[in-house]
């Protein structure tokens, strides 16, 4: 009885992690982007100066 709680626990989890794993993806993309824009913005300042 207790063992198809456990798979399903275990698929749930595993099907989470996945998830998890692909929203880092995406947000790793916006957020190199985003650091690369700001240090930009920053250099360009800094030059003016």
């Amino acid at each position: 009885m207790v063992t198809p709680s456990i798979h399903a626990v275990s698929r749930d989890g595993a099907r989470f992690i996945v998830v998890l794993i692909g929203l880092v993806i995406i947000f790793k993309k916006q957020l190199t982007s985003l650091i690369q824009s700001i240090l930009s913005k920053i250099t360009s300042q800094s030059n003016s100066i």
